[in-house]
């Protein structure tokens, strides 16, 4: 059976496109999609990436409106909370350290749930 390699492009809805696309470049390093087919996208390393559907009611995305989360690896996750506190955005440290590492949980400013996830254990990727 043939697979895909990862996730190519992520698309989602929002109110002011350039505003939310400046912040997520500001505060994760995910450059704006560029305007040409010169300039290179977004690169990402390899890695895991779970691919899971919730159950329709579920309140792990916050406000039901939410219909997706989206979940960055990171290589340090203390660094990253303190980096985006900085910026004013509140970010949520999961205190427990699973088998497969380590979480916290934000919103952008539009309300859209991100999830941040430093590898351990059994999933060093």
């Amino acid at each position: 059976m043939e697979k895909v390699d990862g996730i190519g492009g992520f698309f989602f809805r929002a109110k002011d496109t350039g505003a939310l696309a400046k912040w997520y470049e500001d505060n994760f390093g995910i450059n704006v999609v560029p305007g040409d087919y010169d300039t290179p996208a977004w690169q990402t390393k390899a890695g895991t990436t779970v691919f899971a559907p919730f159950k329709e009611d579920t309140t792990y995305f916050g406000d039901m409106k939410n219909q997706w989360m989206i979940n960055f690896r990171v290589k340090n996750l203390e660094a990253m909370a303190a980096q985006l506190r900085k910026k004013g955005t509140k970010v949520e440290i999961d205190p427990e350290t699973y088998p497969n590492g380590k979480f916290a949980q934000l919103f952008d400013p539009e309300g859209n749930p991100i999830q941040l996830w430093e590898p351990g254990g059994c999933d060093k990727s």
